[in-house]
């Protein structure tokens, strides 16, 4: 009687536990990373140098541009740097929860695969 509410356990609320945690842990990476904010703000200054304008003789708001301009590809290389990697962990996290849960699933599985392969002679 025992074993069965383990069982019960391991393949009922334990799993279902499992499987909500692992997906609010992609859910903390997805939020971590912002990956849509950063596309939403992906041209804008880089930390907001040189954001203003400037009045002043053509020279002056020539080179005011010019550093909002180089601000703007600064900022837009380091989201865009953020975005791949925020991506890229996200998928790695999500292949890692996937095989969590089914390591979860075949676990109990574990012993009598071994019992059974011991039993056929095979040895490592």
């Amino acid at each position: 009687m025992f074993l069965v509410g383990i069982f019960q356990w391991w393949y009922g609320s334990g799993w279902l536990r499992h499987i909500k945690r692992s997906y609010a842990g992609i859910l903390r990476t997805a939020d971590f990373f912002s990956i849509g904010l950063l596309l939403k703000t992906l041209f804008n200054p880089f930390r907001q140098i040189s954001a203003g304008s400037v009045q002043g003789p053509f020279p002056v708001q020539l080179k005011a541009f010019a550093d909002r301009l180089f601000s703007r590809c600064i900022g837009a290389v380091f989201r865009t740097l953020a975005i791949f990697m925020g991506m890229v962990v996200i998928t790695v996290r999500s292949v890692w929860t996937l095989a969590s849960i089914i390591i979860w699933t075949l676990l109990p599985l574990t012993p009598c695969a071994g019992v059974a392969l011991w039993m056929m002679g095979v040895t490592l």
